[in-house]
């Protein structure tokens, strides 16, 4: 399911560093809205709704925790189109809006109350974001989003924390039986040199 050496991965909502900045011998091109001039890799600022990218020109659309910043209904639409399309593959993680702390502010159930009254409170939390520029989504809210994918829940303890659109579906299991079928496997001793 993981990128391998020698596929192209777009890390859309990069940030200063993005993935490349974790994963720096992997081929990736960060994109954001805004210039990032310190970008440990190729950049293109561009708006993750409308990609200057041809249909699956790259292997893999990555996501980490932008989706949820995109809250108009059409815009993120449009940006699962965008990720959906430029990339053969997609994994889009963002926070779950049923897990009891809003993980930007780092607030308990601000995220349930009504919008003007967590509107009110955001600012006693620890988010640089904007109020108006965060609204979590739900599983069924990603699927709507990402129909062809799987969705992964990240867990802390019983409670899901995360989600993850891992996308499209057959590609995913396609890619999980490569790496099975291509996997070196033990001598029966358990060790890689065999019996001593």
């Amino acid at each position: 399911m993981a990128p391998v050496a020698g596929e192209r991965i777009l890390d859309v909502g990069s940030g200063e560093t993005g993935l490349a900045g974790l994963e720096p011998d992997l081929d990736v091109t960060g994109i954001d809205r805004v210039h990032r001039p310190d970008y440990p890799g190729p950049f293109v600022r561009a708006d993750g709704r409308e990609l200057p990218f041809a249909d699956g020109e790259f292997d893999v659309t990555y996501s980490n925790s932008v989706i949820e910043h995109v809250v108009e209904p059409s815009d993120r639409r449009a940006l699962a189109g965008e990720l959906a399309r430029v990339g053969g593959r997609y994994f889009v993680q963002t926070p779950n809006r049923f897990f009891p702390v809003e993980p930007h502010a780092l607030l308990p159930l601000v995220h349930w109350l009504p919008r003007r009254l967590g509107r009110r409170l955001w600012n006693i939390g620890v988010s640089d974001d904007p109020f108006d520029e965060t609204l979590l989504l739900g599983a069924r809210e990603l699927r709507k989003l990402f129909p062809e994918a799987t969705i992964v829940r990240e867990r802390l303890g019983p409670l899901t924390k995360s989600l993850v659109a891992a996308g499209p579906a057959d590609k995913i299991e396609r890619a999980v039986l490569g790496l099975r079928s291509s996997a070196t496997r033990l001598p029966a001793s358990g060790s890689p040199r065999g019996p001593s």
